[in-house]
């Protein structure tokens, strides 16, 4: 890849240590049209629409009775919904470098901040490495326009925004929208709102920002209509302080939350019309999914998981995901195999025909089968993992989930500290997370156990680093964005 070179060195030695057998979900009725693109076809565009602090109870089409998501309803109609969709942490930043990279928090070192934080602060010594390959990258290779509008949260110096990470633009704010003068608890600088890397206005109305940011997204689709091209549409809302323009204020049944989601819907509802009115629809997939679970406070819902955001519960990690590409991805159809953020970068470069970088360890895989409706994909996770901040909480395979013994991760959010058992859940029939069946399957938690193992020797696990890490971007001196 002429992007980057890693800073370490070729890594595919431990793809023959981590290899198990394969446990599988099924994706159920699933009788999609051709499992891979026609390669007659010219290469596709990509949206991915990001959300903030999402839950996975907060849309229509996956439960929820207080927003009106006519949009997005529409994409599961029309497209896929995926139901054990993961993220990679119950937090922005380290959540956000998975997206990116396609690699576990803990690989890339994006799982805290410099001080052992949650997330990136405004002028972080840290934040992601120069010399890591991000899906931008991977498709500008291949003659993609790339843009990225919206909450970018990986490193705010010159060195770590978009436009050093391969997006030809950048048009938002660099990390939370809590993280601003208007905060009288922090002594932060004022909130930027960027283009590019010049700062464009301090402290913008925050009322506006889905609306700008849905302008600035149909103004880049419009300008590529004609080559191929690659959105990514981080949304700052419904990340609290929870705020929508005039048409949307006041107007949900869960206050400014709803309010905030409903707006979201409307800007996905604009950015499909586009496509329609483009007549570039068919030759474009759209993905919307979420950062991380819904706050305990603040309105959002995770019904009927457990757990809220930050948590290792599953409240915490599994968001909504739908996924849309007119005759590609099969109308109205359920996928519930464990797919997650990491897998869309092996996947949007399959569809490129790009190239996944192979100097390094990349955690995702390709679930082009798997979205296209192929009847007999397996899923391509043996294991997916749960870590809060540095530590491996928790590790789910096929149905089973397994809480390791470790102090709860949102409990210690909240300042209680409390050291659990171990936990055993069949995820199948318990999505709540209520029944610990571990004393009935001594040789699954045996099992599950070794692969906890495996996963800490090769990402880390607290203060123990892992083999295969890699190192995050570092600056000495940051400077906060004031012009």
């Amino acid at each position: 890849m002429s992007a980057k070179e890693s800073t370490v060195g070729p890594q595919k030695q431990l793809l023959m240590t981590l290899l198990f057998t394969i446990v599988t979900i099924g994706c159920g009725t699933l009788t999609g049209p051709e499992s891979v693109a026609n390669k007659n076809d010219p290469p596709p565009n990509f949206i991915i629409i990001f959300c903030d602090d999402l839950g996975y109870g907060d849309i229509g089409c996956f439960g929820s009775k207080k927003h009106r998501t006519p949009s997005i309803d529409r994409m599961a109609k029309e497209g896929m919904r995926f139901t054990s969709f993961y993220v990679t942490s119950g937090v922005c930043t380290p959540s956000r470098s998975s997206l990116m990279t396609g690699c576990y928090p803990r690989r890339v070192n994006m799982h805290d901040d410099d001080r052992g934080r949650w997330v990136l602060f405004p002028a972080s010594h840290k934040g992601l490495h120069p010399d890591e390959v991000t899906i931008a990258e991977v498709l500008k290779e291949r003659g993609y326009a790339t843009a990225i509008v919206g909450k970018w949260h990986l490193g705010d110096q010159p060195d770590f925004l978009p436009t050093q990470q391969g997006f030809d633009s950048y048009f938002g704010i660099p990390y939370s929208n809590d993280m601003g003068k208007w905060n009288k608890n922090r002594n932060y600088p004022p909130l930027p709102l960027l283009r590019n890397v010049k700062v464009v206005q301090r402290e913008p109305d925050q009322a506006l920002l889905t609306k700008r940011y849905t302008e600035e997204a149909i103004k880049f689709i419009t300008t590529n209509k004609d080559k191929p091209f690659f959105l990514y549409l981080p949304h700052t809302m419904p990340h609290n302080p929870v705020s929508a323009s005039a048409p949307f204020a006041g107007r949900s049944a869960n206050g400014g939350f709803g309010d905030a989601v409903e707006e979201i819907d409307w800007s996905t509802g604009e950015i499909l019309t586009t496509l329609e009115r483009l007549g570039i629809d068919d030759r474009t997939m759209v993905v919307f999914t979420s950062d991380n679970g819904a706050a305990r406070r603040w309105g959002g819902s995770n019904a009927p998981l457990s757990g809220f955001k930050g948590s290792t519960m599953e409240g915490g990690m599994r968001v909504p995901c739908v996924v849309r590409w007119p005759a590609k991805v099969p109308a109205g159809t359920t996928c519930d195999v464990v797919t997650s953020t990491i897998d869309m970068l092996p996947t949007l470069a399959k569809l490129a025909d790009a190239r996944v970088p192979d100097d390094r360890i990349i955690d995702g895989k390709d679930i082009w089968p798997l979205m296209s409706g192929d009847p007999d994909a397996k899923s391509p996770h043996d294991a997916f993992y749960y870590y809060s901040i540095d530590q491996l909480q928790a590790v789910r395979s096929g149905k089973w989930k397994l809480h390791l013994s470790r102090q709860d991760s949102q409990r210690a959010q909240e300042g209680e500290a409390q050291q659990l058992p171990v936990r055993l859940y069949d995820l199948k029939t318990d999505i709540g997370e209520t029944t610990n069946v571990a004393a009935d399957h001594p040789a699954l938690v045996k099992r599950l156990l070794a692969r906890a193992e495996l996963a800490g020797a090769d990402l880390g696990d607290g203060q123990k680093q892992g083999k295969h890490q890699r190192p995050a971007g570092f600056v000495e001196k940051p400077k906060p964005l004031t012009n």
